[in-house]
């Protein structure tokens, strides 16, 4: 697989706005975007941190897989993101080497980007993210 870069960093917290002030104020980041992703029910806010963002996921319901995430584990570090030239090919090639796959096809996410998950069982126990 080509993977380019780490896309992002995905961090769960309840609160987005509760989080701000840490990442803006203490860490000196900037928030560059905070948007919804309806089918996903998570709001997302955005910081750069060189070529790399950290994106915070807070649920919009509590069926979410974020609240699910939360309520199991607390808040903090909810998966990594690795960028790839296509997302489609990765997975075939994943799966080609039997990682268990959580989506069979890329799906649009926030940003604009397309992703698609793989499973924890078969990532070393981290949620890993393609995404293009």
């Amino acid at each position: 697989m080509n993977i380019t870069h780490i896309e992002h960093l995905g961090i769960a917290v309840r609160s987005i706005d509760a989080c701000l002030p840490y990442y803006e104020h203490v860490l000196g980041l900037k928030c560059y975007n905070i948007e919804i992703v309806e089918d996903q029910k998570v709001k997302t806010a955005f910081f750069k941190v060189g070529q790399t963002k950290i994106e915070l996921l807070e649920p919009t319901s509590e069926d979410s897989t974020i609240a699910k995430f939360i309520e199991k584990k607390g808040e903090g570090i909810h998966h990594i993101a690795f960028a790839v030239p296509s997302v489609q090919d990765a997975l075939d090639e994943v799966s080609s080497k039997g990682v268990q796959l959580i989506d069979k096809a890329p799906r649009p996410g926030a940003e604009g980007l397309n992703i698609a998950f793989l499973h924890p069982k078969s990532t070393c126990g981290v949620l890993t993210e393609l995404c293009m």
